[in-house]
């Protein structure tokens, strides 16, 4: 089951103020700041190519 309109566009634009924190932090803040704004960017995309390949092996499953 994909993930819903909403959900997507709320994660896209997620990831858009996300990364506007992230040069904003890279600039100014702590190591581990800049570290964990990366790790939270970077586990909203797993869970959109994780999510994606879910379906792809649920769609090859319905094919069998």
């Amino acid at each position: 089951m994909a993930l819903s309109k909403q959900v997507t566009e709320s994660l896209v634009e997620a990831q858009g103020n996300i990364r506007n924190a992230l040069a904003y932090a890279a600039r100014q803040e702590r190591t581990v700041t800049v570290n964990a704004i990366a790790r939270i960017l970077n586990d909203i995309e797993t869970l959109q190519s994780f999510d994606e390949m879910l379906d792809k092996l649920d769609q090859e499953i319905a094919e069998t």
